[in-house]
């Protein structure tokens, strides 16, 4: 049939005239309805892809099978936590930072630590980013962990090498070499390589070695059949061809370190195509890797690994809780578009749990394929749902959780989740900032955000490592302010021994942190932090004064001897005023306002980033005007999830207009004037004022008294920083 434009208006136009029948509108406005249900309902349908089960974490349990004993190679370990190799740069620095790093996890209960691939251990393939052993504090390092209690193992990897095949500017995009990429001879010399490095480990002490074959490592491309098109025994005809690479070395390390030393393997557990989602045919399934496990079993393997496989983006291979930090728009990949878990990956990911446990299914299928020990990764957090993953063990999902952020942020975990003492365990936020992230002037730094000593301990911050020294003498400290960096500095200069009180305005602690935790969604675990910080104080003996604002007549009247001030920024006042059907607010006051259909955000910080994402979650149409320029977009976010956040509001329809304002607010709309050179006029019923916040510390200006300002009140940011700023003024008092 040949329908012409005019003749298909006509139609649909008939077609909405008659579903309006019993109604006053016009065909036109009838039709206009039936269109914005119609994209009202898809926004429904996407909203609801992926959805989740935030009920999971029953906390009754009695981690029997977590703190049940299992062997690995010629080690008996005696719970199913381990710390995984990643999340250090401490062979950088001091050799007293390297051995705390690493020692307090076994001090801490981890019996099994795992250092990342960071020595000159290959003779053939050298790395130009690796240390010299004999430069290196690594013997120091494996005496500390056995000192405090611990088993220390080492992964070989091969990453950034260069082969006689291999161009790197061709194979940017998947920034490895593939298994053709070496002649004959170099398959040998790698293999030598890795063989004599396990030697070399083990005669420095190191208990135990992996073979990182995942992600862009050359092990994985010999399992992949999209990375090897070899036609020799090593080739993709065959499982155990597909695995011989990786298992020949096995063979060799059990040849020169004895058959007892335990030697795991890293691998892509399940792959998926995240450059072209959907595209998928050459992606490894876990059907493959059942095959290829066996063989690798049959070479002589300890134990595996395993791990999530994506081309473009390695880090959600470890981290793929990246996935979920979209609030409502769970599933988003880096380049804007959505994953739907419950098709994409083979459908076997357990996705419904905010990411926790994501690989125990993929995991458990391949235990069954293989009879020695199978640990996995991704959010594996027993203190956040002990009940799910106590019976993850008990019910045979997988041996062992791989661990590092967890671990990181309190290095007493195990201790305290043996101990019951899960309501002491500082959680995890996952933020991100932990891994190669950026400060606001665009250096880079690797601090956790709720561990402030983390990346920090040993240097010119805290000269005196990661324990805070005893108090100075006998000093009252007043903190004035119950948010995140108030709360810290009060834990820790309670926990130094000073005679500490907290004050806050409010009925209640937190601060921005209740705010944050409702606008970001529970992926962020802000209310777990909250609840933290708040028990912190109690044991620390803290003494916290509520509903009370603290006056300069206050702090002459107690004296102290010290003022930490942690009242938060302040906004800027609004410069804008409501017109017609326009209001405008500013973003405190977002949660007291019935926020139109189409909204402008005025400010590009962090706060108006996850105010759009949690707008456009609802269906909200979000235009966004940020002062600043485009680069700093989302500033006091971490670099990785600014990677997910960003994507995703623009392919959900967000525009930014940089470097630019709101020239005037009308009725119904706003104008808008930036780098176009013309008024730009949208439809608009809400402003939201979420420009960045001012510093506050007119409290403690001209006071005699020892004071210092810390957080937002003193250079607004976000919470990492906050934080640290708390933790590291009260160990200067």
């Amino acid at each position: 049939m040949n329908i012409s434009r005019r003749d298909f208006l006509k139609g649909t136009a008939a077609g909405a005239l008659g579903l309006a029948a019993t109604s006053l509108l016009s065909p036109v406005s009838a039709f206009a309805e039936e269109k914005a249900a119609e994209e009202k309902s898809v926004h429904q349908v996407l909203a609801g892809m992926n959805p989740q089960n935030y009920d999971f974490r029953d906390p009754n349990s009695d981690l029997s099978a977590i703190f049940s004993p299992w062997k690995f190679g010629g080690l008996t370990l005696s719970h199913r936590m381990v710390k995984s190799a990643a999340g250090s740069d401490t062979q950088k620095g001091s050799e007293e930072e390297a051995v705390e790093y690493y020692a307090n996890f076994a001090k801490g209960g981890v019996e099994m630590v795992w250092v990342e691939d960071f020595l000159k251990f290959h003779d053939n393939f050298p790395s130009a980013r690796a240390t010299a052993i004999e430069d290196s504090h690594v013997k120091a390092v494996v005496d500390g962990v056995h000192a405090a209690g611990g088993y220390i193992g080492y992964q070989l990897s091969c990453m950034g090498r260069s082969f006689s095949g291999f161009d790197a500017a061709k194979a940017a995009q998947y920034e490895s070499a593939f298994a053709e990429h070496l002649t004959r001879e170099e398959v040998k010399l790698v293999q030598a390589d890795f063989i004599n490095g396990a030697k070399k480990m083990k005669d420095l002490g190191f208990d135990a070695v992996e073979i990182n074959a995942a992600g862009n490592n050359i092990g994985q491309a010999f399992f992949s059949r999209q990375r090897n098109h070899r036609d020799d025994e090593y080739g993709p005809q065959s499982f155990e061809n597909r695995a011989r690479f990786v298992g020949e070395i096995i063979t060799g390390i059990k040849e020169v370190c004895g058959k007892d030393f335990p030697v795991q393997v890293l691998f892509n557990g399940i792959e998926e195509n995240d450059i072209n989602i959907g595209e998928a045919d050459l992606s490894t399934t876990v059907e493959e890797n059942c095959l290829i496990c066996k063989s690798l079993e049959d070479f002589g393997a300890d134990s595996l690994h395993v791990r999530l496989g994506v081309f473009r983006m390695h880090v959600c291979q470890f981290a793929s809780d990246l996935y979920f930090t979209g609030n409502g728009i769970i599933g988003t990949a880096a380049n804007g578009t959505r994953f739907d878990f419950s098709r994409h990956f083979e459908g076997k990911l357990l996705a419904n749990h905010d990411a926790y446990g994501m690989m125990l299914k993929v995991a458990q299928e391949i235990k069954q394929h293989v009879s020695i020990p199978v640990g996995t990764v991704t959010c594996m957090n027993p203190a956040h749902a002990p009940k799910f993953f106590n019976d993850a063990i008990a019910n045979g999902m997988c041996d062992f959780f791989i661990m590092n952020r967890p671990l990181t942020v309190d290095t007493e975990y195990v201790n305290k989740l043996r101990e019951g003492r899960l309501d002491e365990i500082a959680p995890c936020t996952r933020c991100m900032h932990c891994h190669f992230d950026y400060d606001e002037e665009g250096k880079t730094y690797e601090h956790c955000r709720v561990n402030a000593a983390t990346q920090r301990a040993w240097h010119a911050d805290m000269p005196e490592g990661a324990t805070p020294l005893p108090a100075d003498g006998d000093k009252k400290v007043m903190v004035i302010g119950g948010g995140p960096a108030g709360m810290e500095a009060a834990r820790i200069a309670a926990q130094r021994g000073y005679d500490v009180t907290l004050y806050e305005k409010n009925g209640m602690l937190g601060g921005l942190l209740t705010f944050a935790n409702i606008i970001k969604g529970p992926h962020e675990n802000l209310d777990d932090l909250k609840k933290y910080l708040i028990r912190q104080q109690e044991l620390k003996g803290v003494k916290v004064v509520t509903g009370t604002e603290v006056t300069k007549e206050l702090i002459e009247k107690e004296a102290p001897d010290y003022v930490v001030l942690a009242v938060g920024g302040k906004r800027p006042g609004l410069e804008l005023s409501s017109n017609g059907a326009t209001t405008v607010i500013s973003l405190d006051d977002i949660a007291a306002t019935k926020v139109g259909e189409h909204v402008t955000i005025l400010g590009g910080n962090a706060q108006a980033v996850d105010t759009a994402q949690y707008l456009i979650a609802q269906g909200k149409h979000v235009t966004m005007v940020s002062p600043e320029g485009k680069d700093k977009l989302d500033k006091g976010q971490s670099s990785w999830v600014k990677q997910f956040t960003i994507p995703m509001l623009y392919a959900n329809g967000m525009r930014l207009w940089p470097n630019a304002s709101i020239k005037e607010v009308r009725d119904g709309e706003v104008v808008i004037a930036g780098e176009t050179g013309c008024d730009i006029v949208v439809a608009c019923e809400t402003v939201i004022d979420a420009r960045d916040m001012l510093p506050n510390t007119a409290l403690i200006d001209g006071l005699s008294i020892p004071a210092v300002a810390v957080g937002d009140c003193n250079k607004p940011f976000n919470i990492a920083e906050a934080i640290a700023a708390g933790n590291i003024a009260a160990r200067k008092i």
